[in-house]
């Protein structure tokens, strides 16, 4: 299947490793012109790459002014941020909160109203956003991870409803357990204090998984790729489980 992305641009957060990095190697091998963001100066290749830190207020004026210095207008909008720190709701405090929300909320929340007004002028437009599982079943330990993500996505999905007419989707894709830096992060700190070792919490995951087996990157950012094509204009405001079977919900 043509995608039918190679008149199109695509701006990528969190693009330096993980599932960012995939969804911009998707983007890329299917004919996108691809700007990605992360705050380490590695990058896939592409049209171009910024270094920014989300944590920082001034990131987002930062990168807006960066893609405006390409001439390229912003077809396609992955949001997507590296996860917070572990913690219990019981112990987890307003500060903390605070100190995750540019990051993972506000820093997205200003790109994307910096981009959209041309997606819907032009008559097309793609917002994604890589939140997790944990929408549906919210995940022991990750209270931050948990709420923040929660309310990225209460704000996406009232978004969709109000450019939808005007050729603009917005969608949210909740990954399960793939094979990740960030999983492996995840797992060890499971481990610690638990009595088992990193390599027995991912078997025990594996185990819980219908389809047998972590998911590769490559697969995620190829559904990114389909979700952000002409080809899927009639989805969305939909949050899109790849979890393998998991999550014991439709």
């Amino acid at each position: 299947m043509d995608l039918q992305l190679d008149d199109k641009t695509a701006l990528v957060l969190g693009a330096s490793k993980g599932l960012g990095r995939a969804i911009a190697v998707s983007l890329a091998d299917e004919g996108a012109d691809v700007i990605t963001v992360a705050r380490s100066a590695e990058g896939p290749q592409g049209l171009g790459h910024i270094v920014a830190d989300l944590d920082d207020p001034a990131a987002p004026a930062q990168i807006i002014a960066r893609v405006r210095e390409t001439g390229k207008p912003v077809d396609i909008l992955v949001l997507n941020a590296g996860g917070p720190p572990t913690g219990a709701a019981a112990t987890t405090t307003p500060g903390d909160f605070a100190a995750v929300m540019d990051r993972m909320f506000n820093a997205q929340l200003a790109l994307a109203q910096a981009f959209l007004p041309e997606m819907r002028a032009r008559g097309f437009g793609r917002v994604l956003a890589v939140a997790s599982t944990s929408l549906i079943t919210p995940i022991p330990g990750l209270v931050l991870s948990n709420a923040v993500r929660a309310m990225l996505a209460s704000w996406c999905k009232t978004l969709a409803a109000e450019v939808a007419a005007e050729g603009v989707t917005v969608n949210l894709l909740l990954p399960g357990q793939i094979a990740t830096d960030r999983l492996t992060s995840l797992h060890g700190a499971m481990a610690a204090g638990s009595g088992m070792t990193p390599e027995q919490i991912t078997a025990r995951s594996i185990a819980a998984i219908p389809a047998g087996r972590l998911g590769r990157p490559e697969e995620f950012g190829d559904i990114a790729a389909f979700l952000a094509s002409p080809r899927a204009g009639f989805i969305t405001g939909c949050a899109i489980k790849v979890d393998g079977g998991q999550t014991a919900t439709l």
